[in-house]
């Protein structure tokens, strides 16, 4: 691609490592590239390929008139939005977006992948598995369904961005995960909700570890894809990835197929991660969610040469697909201050992790945190040697936090 035939890409949220990481995909071809963070310790603000660095404002309306004044001065430019949050506020205002090419899904479509519901029963159609779900309607049904379940479970809400307004209102937290091990543990936690009528859908447990499917998608076809297994996550019962390892396209291929057919089925498109709990003793996956956002572990993607922001640009932006890349598989890619905090729990609090099914050695995992360092396939989430100062500015934010 020419340089004359880039345009301008606004990143909105380059305080993580996906936003980084679409900084440098652009940056580093050439694309000028503006971030807006939240806050002054974003790695974003450092990376040498950001042509300029904002601090958004602290209202909805104030980071929507900083996007239109962006749109003013640069023309035609993409829009990158990273949070589900974000993602939902740029869709309430697209109409003030005209001057953006919108590198996000709608409302419509985001919508079937944040309701669980809506994605499982398209998975029924598209011959997904999916782990045994009940979704309680009132105490009564989640009591009666209790004695034929294989526990461990796991709770998730369905719909978790509605679910945190209405818990928030009645004073109570919403876990994102949380396992119960027997029916009293189950029926005592449960009990909490009545007064708010709403209730977590309960899964039996999945064994096995996280395999992640990527996908670019635009009107049916899949224009790049790629895929990884999760060694570790923070928490470690579960959580963000802390470890992760591209897995070879030539593995994995029925199910890929099947995920395939699960976002036509829903009629996708852009970028989406099909996430499921892979077992690999029985062979058996299990759908756990769809992300239909740029992921945390996108830096192995790119790092590995499945540079997704710059294909997503490329198609969707200025309408010059690229050929599916060949990736290196096998290649590691850690986010070291959740991965140092997991080591942490496993040496100091294993009673505090949630899985009681999961069995570690603890010289084992220091031995594997350390030997990491030193292995030849490792990249960072935050650190490179190309563009260290991100990582540097973290280090820096962090050891202030915690001096």
């Amino acid at each position: 691609m020419t340089a004359q035939a880039l345009i301008p890409a606004v990143v909105l949220g380059i305080d993580t490592p996906i936003g980084l990481a679409i900084v440098r995909s652009l940056g580093r071809r050439g694309v000028p590239v503006y971030g807006l963070a939240r806050s002054v310790a974003a790695p974003g603000l450092s990376s040498r390929y950001l042509s300029e660095g904002i601090l958004r404002a602290d209202d909805a309306a104030g980071t929507l008139e900083q996007l239109e004044k962006l749109a003013q001065k640069l023309g035609t430019a993409c829009l990158f939005a990273i949070s589900e949050g974000d993602i939902a506020l740029l869709n309430r205002h697209r109409a003030q977006l005209s001057g953006y090419r919108l590198m996000f899904p709608d409302a419509r479509r985001m919508e079937t992948v944040l309701d669980k519901r809506q994605t499982y029963a398209a998975a029924a159609i598209a011959g997904v598995p999916v782990p045994r779900t009940v979704q309680p309607v009132i105490f009564a049904e989640a009591a009666a369904a209790a004695p034929a379940l294989r526990f461990p479970v796991v709770l998730k809400w369905a719909e978790p961005n509605e679910a945190g307004i209405l818990l928030r209102r009645a004073g109570l937290v919403l876990d994102k995960t949380r396992y119960c091990h027997d029916e009293k543990e189950l029926l005592e936690y449960l009990r909490q909700f009545e007064p708010v009528g709403r209730y977590p859908m309960i899964q039996e447990y999945c064994a096995g570890y996280g395999l992640g499917q990527f996908f670019l998608m635009h009107e049916g076809r899949a224009h790049c894809v790629f895929q990884h297994r999760r060694l570790h996550e923070w928490p470690p019962e579960g959580g963000v990835s802390t470890l992760c390892e591209s897995v070879s396209l030539d593995c994995h291929v029925a199910l890929r197929e099947r995920s395939l057919a699960l976002l036509r089925e829903l009629d996708w498109e852009g970028i989406a991660m099909v996430e499921y709990r892979y077992d690999p003793e029985r062979d058996e996956a299990a759908l756990m969610e769809i992300n239909g956002r740029f992921w945390g572990s996108l830096p192995l993607a790119c790092h590995a040469g499945a540079d997704f922001p710059w294909l997503a640009y490329s198609l969707l932006g200025v309408g010059a697909a690229q050929p599916q890349p060949r990736y290196r598989a096998g290649l590691r890619c850690r986010f070291m201050i959740p991965e140092t905090k997991r080591l942490a729990r496993l040496l100091f609090q294993p009673g505090a992790v949630a899985d009681r099914k999961l069995v570690f050695s603890r010289a084992g995992e220091l031995f594997g945190y350390l030997r990491d360092f030193l292995r030849p396939s490792t990249r960072y989430y935050l650190f490179t040697w190309s563009d260290p100062a991100p990582f540097l500015r973290d280090l820096w934010h962090v050891v202030r936090r915690t001096g």
